[in-house]
């Protein structure tokens, strides 16, 4: 693998772990091959029940509503698997109007939103420790089971903030209303309690100081951290074919220790 090539795939881990996202443009977007071909420049692509590399349009040829062409508020995806993927990639190969369609009708709308959870759990942890406590504590079911013969849970149930046994510090995030289970009593918090909570946490994630608003373009991949950054979109008309995957957080951070530091580093790193 050439070297040039290897200091981009640094520049572009490097962003990512920063940033919690980044955007590669100039993408052929004739067909899908080249998007995954990036996408496997990082690491593999992870097979769930949905399939490995998506390209997509929205058929309902999966009950979820990601197939679908309504609203979707700020999310995290495999919320209901034990280890959710680390990153996941978005390229919008293409977004044809709708029979009789005018620019007149205004934007055909699907644009994308980027939330950094982490930044809207530090906002939530400043206004209101008692609310990140308890959504840092009450662990919940979480669950996909939208599909005939598919019933897929985590090995135990999570929080939505999820914090480092070791430091005490934000790790990940879970947080998907419709793969959400019932709400039970955990460490001595009521479900009513929860609730309360979860409304101030929905309130901040929807704020224009925390929400980013983007249209995605042919051409262009985004790629994100999927324990971190927060993804949905508006409604859309017209027909939007979307392709992408998702990698597993472990091959992510294994690429990019080893694109931006030395092998000697890297052990080091990771033997103690």
């Amino acid at each position: 693998m050439d070297e040039a090539s290897e200091k981009g795939i640094a520049s572009l881990t490097s962003k990512i772990r920063v940033y919690g996202f980044a955007f590669v443009e100039g993408v052929p977007h004739e067909n899908a091959e080249d998007t995954k071909k990036l996408l496997e420049r990082i690491a593999f692509i992870r097979e769930t029940h949905y399939g490995g590399f998506y390209d997509f349009i929205p058929d309902l040829a999966k009950a979820d509503t990601a197939y679908t062409n309504i609203a979707l508020p700020a999310h995290t995806d495999n919320t209901y698997f034990t280890d959710p993927s680390g990153l996941q990639a978005f390229h919008m190969l293409s977004h044809i109007p709708p029979p009789n369609y005018s620019p007149e009708d205004g934007p055909m709308g699907g644009e994308s939103l980027l939330v950094d959870s982490f930044y809207a759990a530090k906002i939530l942890k400043e206004q209101d420790p008692k609310a990140y406590h308890i959504l840092s504590k009450v662990r919940l079911p979480w669950h996909a089971s939208g599909n005939e013969g598919i019933t897929i849970s985590p090995d135990k149930r999570y929080a939505v903030l999820e914090l480092s046994e070791e430091t005490g510090e934000l790790h990940r995030v879970r947080w998907n209303n419709d793969d959400r289970g019932v709400v039970p009593f955990d460490n001595g918090i009521d479900p009513v309690q929860w609730y309360d909570a979860a409304r101030k946490w929905e309130a901040i994630l929807r704020r224009p100081d925390v929400e980013y608003w983007t249209q995605l373009q042919p051409g262009q991949t985004l790629i994100f951290d999927n324990w971190r950054v927060m993804h949905g979109r508006s409604a859309f008309v017209g027909m939007r074919r979307m392709s992408g995957a998702y990698i597993n957080r472990d091959d992510f951070t294994s690429r990019w220790r080893n694109t931006n530091y030395p092998r000697e580093e890297v052990l080091k790193r990771v033997i103690g």
